[in-house]
């Protein structure tokens, strides 16, 4: 957690989205599974993509409708936090749910989630001078802090341990 992955997928989204005239972002698939269920999820999804509001009363419903209406359709969607194999199922089952060139991109903890997809992209942390930057730009206004800052900002950095997520909200 707090390496970024929600952070890269956002970043993704936002550069390659113009690219796709159907696309959805489903964030924080976890929580929302768990607040809502999967039902509101693919309702989303749906919603999304169509704009038109959907009525799905149970999961295989929603599994059909997408596959339905999808098929031939170029999507972009993303998944951001996955943490249970049915929540991929429920958006996402199948290449062949989808239409030719489509995107499907997930962020997960669970490395067991990704073994039936077709690239994975793990994110390493960053190095010590990646993680100044990322301190220094909302700190200090500036690339690297000023020198009277500089080892009290290395203490922060060394503290945080390249995590994205703990540099930006320190």
């Amino acid at each position: 957690g707090g390496v970024g992955k929600t952070t890269v997928a956002k970043r993704i989204y936002n550069e390659i989205h113009r690219e796709f005239e159907f696309k959805s972002f489903l964030a924080d698939v976890s929580n929302t599974t768990s607040k809502h269920g999967l039902v509101y999820l693919q309702n989303k999804l749906i919603f999304d993509i169509l704009k038109e509001k959907s009525e799905i009363r149970c999961v295989d419903e929603g599994t059909d409708l997408i596959k339905q209406q999808f098929r031939h359709r170029r999507v972009l969607v993303i998944m951001d936090n996955i943490d249970e194999e049915v929540q991929l199922r429920a958006i996402a089952g199948s290449h062949d749910w989808f239409g030719p060139g489509s995107r499907i991109i997930i962020t997960t903890r669970d490395e067991r989630l990704l073994l039936n997809v077709d690239k994975v992209y793990p994110l390493q942390e960053m190095n010590e001078d990646e993680a100044m930057e990322l301190f220094s730009w909302p700190a200090f206004g500036n690339r690297w802090p000023n020198e009277e800052y500089l080892e009290l900002s290395k203490n922060v950095v060394s503290y945080c341990g390249g995590l994205p997520l703990a540099l930006k909200d320190f």
